[in-house]
């Protein structure tokens, strides 16, 4: 009985020294949510990091294959201008490697929240590596089945049915043989039967000696003629519906409509200019430096490529090659004739009309065209029925103090009345 007790007393110190193992083996590399970490990574990482490719900061995917230490990762995370300023060398050679570019500090995160989302980095990171395992280089390649039993059945009723056809026409073959030996006057010929002349124009022909008739298509067709000749002439330089192909596809439906940008963010000069003015491709790179396409695409779309190209830029460097920059050809859309003058602020600061008064409901166009005829009867008809605002309006207020001192006889200059502005003359 001794010797079974001392047997179980060390059997028990083997399992509990055992466990002991286990159990600092699973300290020593900590395994997070990965469920909360992709919810913490989402709000706080996803606009400098991606885990495959590159943006502002490095991929993480790549970056952890690199860095295992698990306790300086959670360090740099929380606080990384506190590991530079103590010159620790892994530090100092990220710091160095990315340009002196420090890292946002998350010292509100614990550090179960950073193992969480390290957690969720490696997870995401095997799971697109598997998947690239998966997928063969080249495509796939399809294999040779050879043809299909529909095929080689559809062949067979083909032979079949043409069996059958063949057969069907021998009998009548055979059928018209007996009939021509016993009737032979069916192969002697009719006698010929004169044909009777008839005048397929002679309806026409009297219909054309009835002067009302032909006065009446006469007038007919000069109504039409001078119709569509009216209507062909008041429709000339009239583009309405215009609607030229853009080197850049810009969906106006998802920035003015979708995203809810406002028009004047990047047409600035409608408020403040007589053009509207097109905007640089740098007001474009103040989201798309961020923002490279749809949620979820590893790669930046096709006309946001464009837009790269055109200002030499790399996404992966985040650098700019002024050697390959260049112009983008816009195609222009609304053209007034040089004699009419526009000028948007009138509009649009003064009167305070909105752009879809003239350019129609532009936060639904996939791409813009002309909505508006844009003609001198269109303006006019816009101002007969546009009330204007006369209080608080500075130009009006003068107007009528001028009015003012014309009833009461009093001395009025034309610089009163606006003369001596710059745009009588200079516009």
């Amino acid at each position: 009985m001794r010797s079974i007790s001392l047997i179980l007393k060390q059997f028990s110190r083997s399992v509990l020294l055992v466990a002991g193992f286990t159990i600092l083996g699973l300290s020593a590399y900590a395994q997070g949510d990965a469920a909360k970490g992709k919810t913490i990574f989402e709000a706080k990482c996803t606009t400098c990091h991606k885990i495959k490719d590159r943006l502002i900061g490095p991929a993480l995917g790549p970056q952890l294959d690199k860095e295992t230490d698990e306790k300086f990762l959670v360090k740099w995370i929380q606080n990384n201008s506190a590991l530079i300023a103590a010159k620790d060398p892994k530090a100092l050679a990220i710091y160095n490697e990315y340009n002196q570019s420090g890292m946002t500090v998350f010292t509100d995160l614990t550090d179960a929240d950073v193992t969480n989302i390290l957690t969720y980095v490696r997870t995401e990171w095997k799971t697109i590596q598997d998947n690239a395992k998966k997928q063969p280089p080249g495509g796939a390649v399809e294999t040779d089945k050879g043809p299909s039993n529909i095929m080689i059945f559809g062949l067979i009723g083909v032979i079949i049915v043409a069996f059958i056809v063949i057969l069907v026409l021998n009998k009548v073959v055979k059928t018209l043989e007996r009939l021509i030996a016993n009737k032979p006057d069916l192969l002697v010929e009719p006698a010929p039967v004169e044909e009777v002349q008839v005048d397929k124009y002679a309806g026409i022909k009297k219909l054309a000696k009835n002067k009302k008739f032909v006065f009446f298509v006469l007038l007919c067709v000069s109504i039409a003629g001078g119709g569509w000749t009216w209507m062909t002439m008041w429709n000339t330089d009239v583009h309405q519906g215009y609607q030229p192909v853009q080197p850049i596809k810009f969906p106006h439906d998802l920035h003015a409509g979708a995203m809810k940008i406002n028009c004047q963010y990047c047409h600035s000069g409608a408020y403040k200019s007589k053009n509207a003015s097109i905007p640089s491709l740098n007001v474009c790179m103040n989201c798309h430096k961020v923002i490279t396409g749809l949620k979820g695409s590893n790669a930046p779309s096709a006309e946001i490529h464009k837009i790269y190209d055109a200002l030499g830029y790399d996404p992966q460097t985040q650098k700019y090659d002024s050697t390959k920059m260049r112009p983008v050809q816009w195609v222009r859309i609304h053209n007034l004739p040089d004699f009419a003058y526009f000028n948007h602020s009138q509009h649009v600061k003064v009167q305070g009309l909105k752009c879809q008064t003239c350019h129609g409901p532009v936060e639904t166009m996939k791409e813009v065209y002309q909505y508006s005829p844009l003609t001198m009867k269109w303006c006019i008809q816009c101002h007969r029925r546009t009330e204007v605002n006369t209080k608080g309006n500075a130009y009006y207020e003068k107007m009528e103090a001028v009015h003012e001192m014309i009833r009461k006889g009093e001395k009025v200059t034309e610089a009163m009345m606006g003369g001596i502005e710059c745009g009588k003359c200079h516009y």
